[in-house]
């Protein structure tokens, strides 16, 4: 058993924050809130890509996520409303963004989401010290040396993890990653109707490539 200092225990219920104004869409409870519901700068995974990250990341009454570059903190956010037990811990480098997470979950009811303001994986050390995460998500900080190893080293023997990569760069360490842990890899591919004068056409995503592994237990290990 570690010393080392412990993860917050997060338990939140979904319901907004008395001094939040309402965001749209905030009494919803299952994955994919409307984009408009977030304050972010930009940095949000796309409402319809959240919901099937949530299915991917799969959460489970009581379990602990590391969102691992989290933006906006919407996975976050949204894995602590799949369920009033479950805990998550945010990880964002960027200050102001970490204020944002804040603010969003504040506003969306899980203001006692954990969030740490550091940059990975500098920062994962300390956190696994206090306890193995059983999922790990992550959106940013993939080309990140050491970071998908890290959070791997850190996972529980049965966890999961699950990344996106929207660029060519972060889809090859993708590819390079499930060659060495295994898994699966799923591309996900969005549009949007949109106006096209007095018609109807469609706006594409950006496609998203995603990773799935479940870490092995000993027993599993050959």
């Amino acid at each position: 058993m570690s010393d080392g200092p412990a993860i917050p225990v997060v338990t939140a219920t979904a319901v907004p924050a008395p001094e939040s104004p309402a965001r749209p869409g905030a009494e919803v409870t299952v994955p994919g809130l409307p984009d408009e519901a977030y304050d972010h700068d930009g940095q949000l995974t796309k409402r319809e890509i959240r919901a099937v990250t949530l299915a991917a990341l799969a959460p489970r009454p009581g379990e602990l996520l590391w969102d691992i570059g989290a933006g906006s903190g919407s996975i976050a956010i949204e894995w602590l409303r799949s369920h009033a037990s479950c805990r998550a811990v945010a990880v964002e480098a960027q200050p102001d963004r970490a204020e944002r997470i804040r603010g969003n979950a504040a506003a969306l009811g899980v203001p006692a989401l954990a969030v740490v303001a550091g940059s990975a994986p500098a920062v994962l050390d300390e956190l696994a010290a206090g306890q193995a995460p059983d999922v790990v998500f992550v959106g940013g900080g993939l080309t990140i040396p050491g970071v998908v190893e890290r959070c791997w080293a850190a996972l529980r023997p049965g966890g999961r993890l699950v990344a996106n990569a929207v660029t060519a760069e972060t889809e090859a360490d993708l590819v390079r990653h499930r060659a060495s842990l295994g898994g699966e890899l799923t591309r996900i591919q969005i549009s949007r109707s949109t106006p096209v004068g007095r018609f109807t056409g469609w706006r594409t995503l950006m496609p998203v490539t995603q990773w799935t592994a479940v870490k092995p237990t000993p027993e599993e290990i050959p």
